[in-house]
């Protein structure tokens, strides 16, 4: 912790302030970490811009010349790890650092870890480190964090010291305009490795400078914000002072309309009609003014502002003002008669405990240029209000208005202004007439219609037919029920450019309109509030555009949503507004592929979610879904940008009883079979492309479902595509058409194995015949196949504790089986097609105790299925394995170890095309040692044995093999075969066991210690021999 030295300067410009800076770099040596505060917190980003393209250009001054400029902006800011990206951005690392920041990016969203706690990663740091160590350089940060990070160090930059080369010149960008008084005690306290402070004075800023400075900070506004480069310099800037003109002239209780700043800027003729949503969105996030009176008092004394703020005990003095606002306490309009002809947005406001006030005639008289007018607390004729001559009117905004009955002139037949009419919001304004569909008629241009504390949602059933430009609609917070009587199904049939809609508080609203799904631009659905709702379902679906989703069981937002975003947590209710809470039952978001932020909360009697075919990344129910506690069903289909389920941390606030995951693209959203077993406690039915998924899995059942037996699990870890062809196979039978419709078994959305068509077809030879593999009959099944990081370590966990079945095929890696595990329950082991695989199960896997059936076809590179180790006690693997079946594994020198009483319940042993197997069972001489003199290992309900084309095997086991109860041998393609396992004399109720086996084979075994040929039937030779090769080439 240093101590920081203050410092003002009088630069009056950007150009100015940036040469004060290049003098203290030239003349106080000693201050070599320098924060910049602006103009009161305005322009620092600007004059860090300025200096950063300036500064290459003064390499003939010593002090200035440095080997490396690394200008980092993060006012966006992200988290640490994203500084050090940027950094890293800068420095043009070599792709493959990139790619390692890529990669921890990845493995943390499948962990879940929240996108602001990512921290630096130490790799990345030391190439940063061996990049800047030996060079002179200044970094600018812009730093849009909260927290002062002067000191890099962590992040690979050498330490910058007092008496060292490098400079970092920084400031606070936190994504807003400031204009407030520097605190220094306030500002200091913050600053803990930084050594001067310098800030520039408002008072020494040259006229016309304020507009420099707005510019700037436009075109970095611009330059940051890829969607916003259709705008100009001149619009944004416009946009800037009109976000201050609202902030300054809104009190509290009006706050509100602050967050519809969009609106006004495009009535107000600052922004095009036609802008984008994400557009404006994006202009509304940037700008956001952060001050204090005292210095917006003097900023109006020195500069000449477009805007006239007028509040209480002021006094309005006549100018060509563009924008006006006038809240007044009394019943008088502080001196203003009339508004003046350029005024383009006025704000009117009584702050008055008992009735609103009247307008003062003439008060429209020469506002044809008006373009936005909002009154709050105001009273004016209803039949004739006092701004129909305002003929370019774009926004209206009433709030708490009261028709006074009379009125200047004459009724009017024709509204001209509505004809103009972009934007109307009513708040608390119960103005029938202009809502009547006479009036609605001539809003042929209205693009937003909002009406707060009036109508229900079933006035919706007026625009029928109406209002068909109509892009935002909000009907929010009734006072008044529904008519019961009133069909609101058709109600958006023809709103096809509908991209809002907030029905908010509508709660006696029981059904959404079926003609929702008919609003195909949809972006925004917003139900909080709405209780009595059965179900967020409509027959056709929700539009696929929906990419914001709310429903809110405690109640209505304080504060609308600004555009496209949800509203934050802070602008909602803590609590439930009725004891009773929602009553929706099921929520379908299902084929809503661009949906992005979702807020559920307070559903008590939730039972289903649908997020199928959605873009959610991240499901976290600590965050996103809260207090469901009925919740039982959950379907992820098609989400293939799924990467994690935060179960959140009160584990008890539900307990699902059924989750459906597919995260392959391209697949349609088949729900699978459902087992109707009522003592499962869960049904997990997943295909997952990327394994890493399943540590979300894991999660979940650790959780809450330890007891293994109570969970029925079929996971699939493959990238294959459904097959229609599969699907027009099934068979009604095969289908089950319940309470969750059309179900299809989960093998049967996943592609057939490769070739099965063509085997089936053409069979196989007698002695290459092969056992069929296990069958899935179990209540717990993985599947691992194609998918990305197939035998990733996630998996560990539910392998371990609750897979029965592992199917393990096309995996095309070198991973083995996660390590580290006790295998407990697993009894059917299928592994096929994994040419890169070398070790079935590692020693770190341990515990087999359950398994029946090991079947391995295709293992190209394994060596052996479990290798030798040493192990202090016996863990008793294997001893249920009952069947051991091996085909065309090239490479496997042995399949297992084994010691005395290893495998007491294995019965069949069948074996083919594995060319360099010696031995089937060597003798681990690492476990029990004193027992190796031994050298006799029993096989008690071995049958069966059958081997085919293993040239270079000499036994099957090591060491002597007894199997008493042996029934069957069939041997062919063993020519190096030299003992069979002794099988002892044989009463006379009991028959030999049969031999099928080569002459030459026959006659080259060696019998000694109890084994004897009298000891088997006579032997049945193969017609066919072994042929001789010819001595020299065939070739001619």
């Amino acid at each position: 912790m240093t101590s920081t030295l203050t410092w003002a300067i009088a630069g009056g410009s950007v150009d100015g302030s940036r040469e004060e800076i290049f003098r203290i770099l030239q003349g106080w040596t000693d201050y070599k970490v320098i924060y910049l505060h602006g103009w009161g917190g305005l322009g620092a980003s600007a004059v860090l811009r300025s200096i950063a393209e300036v500064l290459p250009y003064r390499r003939t001054t010593p002090e200035l010349c440095f080997d490396k400029i690394i200008h980092i902006d993060c006012s966006d800011w992200k988290n640490r790890r994203g500084l050090q990206r940027a950094i890293a951005e800068e420095l043009e690392l070599e792709s493959s650092i990139m790619a390692v920041l890529d990669k921890q990016d990845e493995f943390d969203d499948f962990q879940g870890v929240d996108e602001s706690s990512r921290n630096e990663i130490t790799s990345v740091s030391r190439e940063i480190h061996n990049i800047l160590k030996y060079s002179r350089f200044v970094l600018i940060f812009h730093n849009g964090s909260d927290n002062e990070i002067a000191n890099l160090v962590n992040f690979g930059v050498p330490p910058i010291t007092s008496f060292g080369d490098n400079v970092m010149i920084w400031t606070y960008r936190r994504r807003m305009l400031t204009i407030k008084k520097y605190e220094e005690d306030e500002l200091l306290h913050e600053l803990r490795y930084t050594h001067l402070f310098v800030y520039d004075r408002m008072g020494f800023l040259a006229p016309g400078q304020l507009y420099e400075l707005l510019c700037k900070e436009a075109d970095i506004i611009v330059a940051r914000n890829p969607c916003i480069q259709g705008v100009n310099q001149l619009m944004v800037v416009h946009c800037c002072l009109y976000k201050l003109f609202l902030q300054c002239s809104v009190s509290k209780n009006n706050s509100n309309w602050v967050d519809v700043a969009s609106n006004y800027w495009i009535c107000d003729g600052i922004l095009p009609k036609d802008i984008t949503l994400e557009t404006s969105d994006a202009l509304h996030r940037e700008i956001t003014w952060k001050w204090d009176d005292n210095v917006l008092t003097k900023f109006k004394e020195h500069f000449e502002l477009p805007f006239l703020i007028v509040k209480e005990d002021d006094v309005y003095e006549e100018g060509p003002y563009r924008w006006i606002s006038v809240t007044s306490r009394d019943r008088e309009m502080l001196g203003m008669k009339t508004l003046p002809a350029e005024t383009s947005s006025f704000f009117l406001e009584f702050v008055m405990s008992d009735q609103p006030t009247m307008l003062p005639n003439g008060l429209f008289e020469h506002s044809s240029n008006l373009g936005a007018l909002t009154l709050r607390c105001c009273a004016f004729s209803f039949a004739s209000p006092p701004f129909l001559k305002c003929h370019n009117l774009r926004f209206l905004g009433l709030d708490h208005c009261t028709d006074d009955k009379i009125g200047e002139g004459e009724d009017h037949t024709e509204w001209v202004c509505l004809h103009s009419l972009w934007v109307l919001d009513l708040r608390y304004t119960h103005w029938n007439e202009i809502l009547s569909p006479a009036k609605m008629d001539l809003m042929d241009n209205l693009m937003e219609l909002s009406i707060e504390g009036v109508w229900c949602w079933q006035y919706t059933t007026c625009l029928q037919g109406r209002l068909l430009n109509l892009q935002r609609l909000r009907v929010i917070k009734p006072t008044r029920g529904p008519d019961i009587s009133t069909d609101a199904s058709n109600s958006l049939m023809d709103k096809a450019k509908l991209e809002i809609l907030d029905l908010s508080g509508n709660n006696e609203m029981e059904i959404l309109p079926n003609s929702l799904s008919k609003a195909s631009s949809l972006q925004v659905l917003i139900l909080d509030g709405c209780n009595d709702l059965k179900n967020v379902l409509v027959p056709d679906g929700l539009p696929q555009s929906l990419k914001s989703f709310s429903f809110d069981g405690c109640g209505p937002a304080f504060r609308r949503a600004p555009i496209v975003e949800l509203p934050p947590k802070q602008e909602r209710p803590s609590t439930p507004a009725t004891k009773e809470g929602a009553s929706v039952s099921n929520i379908s978001l299902k084929g809503c592929s661009q949906l992005a932020h979702m807020f559920v909360r307070g559903l008590p009697n939730l039972v289903e979610l649908d997020l199928s075919g959605t873009t959610i990344r991240t499901l976290d129910f600590s965050t996103m879904v809260l207090e469901v506690p009925m919740l039982k069903r959950l379907f992820l289909l098609g989400c293939e940008h799924l990467r994690a389920i935060i179960w959140g941390r009160n584990t008890d606030s539900f307990r699902l009883k059924l989750l459906c995951i597919d995260t392959r693209a391209g697949t349609s959203f088949h729900r699978p079979c459902i087992n109707q077993n009522e003592a499962i406690w869960l049904e997990v039915h997943a295909i997952v492309v990327d394994a890493r998924l399943a540590r979300s899995l894991r999660q979940l059942l650790y959780n809450r479902y330890a007891a293994d037996e109570n969970v029925y699990l079929n996971i699939h870890v493959t990238s294959a595509v459904y097959s229609e062809l599969n699907q027009s196979k099934v068979t009604d039978k095969e289908k089950k058409i319940g309470m969750y419709g059309d179900q299809v078994s989960l093998p049967q959305l996943v592609q057939a194995d490769r070739y099965s068509d063509v085997q089936s077809m053409v069979g196989d030879a007698p002695m290459q015949d092969f056992p069929k593999p296990p069958t899935n009959n179990v209540d717990r099944h993985i599947e691992i196949a194609e998918g990305r990081h197939a035998l990733d370590s996630g998996l560990g966990y539910l392998m371990t504790w609750f897979a029965e079945s592992l199917h393990v095929h096309d995996v095309l890696t070198s991973a083995c089986l996660p390590n580290g595990y006790s295998w407990l329950v697993l009894k059917q082991c299928r592994m096929e097609r994994c040419p890169k695989l070398g070790e079935v199960f590692p020693l770190g896997i341990y515990e087999l105790k359950e398994l029946e059936t090991f079947w391995a076809s295709d293992l190209l590179m394994a060596c052996w299925i479990r290798s030798k180790g040493y192990r202090m006690i016996n863990d008793g693997s294997f001893r249920k394995l009952q069947h051991l079946r091996l085909r065309s594994c090239p490479r496997l020198q042995f399949v297992l170890p084994v010691w005395v009483d290893s495998f007491p319940s294995l019965e069949t042993l069948h074996i083919i095309h594995c060319g360099d197997l010696r031995h089937v069972f060597v003798l681990n001489d690492k476990w029990y040692p004193e027992e190796i003199s031994i050298q006799v290992v029993a096989f008690p309900k071995l049958t069966t044995i059958h081997l085919h084309d293993l040239p270079v095997l000499q036994q099957i086991c090591e060491v002597k093999m007894v199997a008493p109860n042996l029934k069957t041998i069939k041997i062919r393609g063993c020519w190096g075969l030299r003992r069979l396992p002794v099988v002892g004399p044989r009463s006379r109720d009991m028959k030999k066991p049969t031999v099928e086996i080569e002459k030459d084979v026959w006659d080259a075994l060696e019998w000694d210690g109890g084994a004897a040929p009298g000891h088997f039937e006579a032997p049945v030779h193969s017609r066919y021999y072994k042929k001789k090769l010819p001595r020299v080439s065939v070739l001619r």
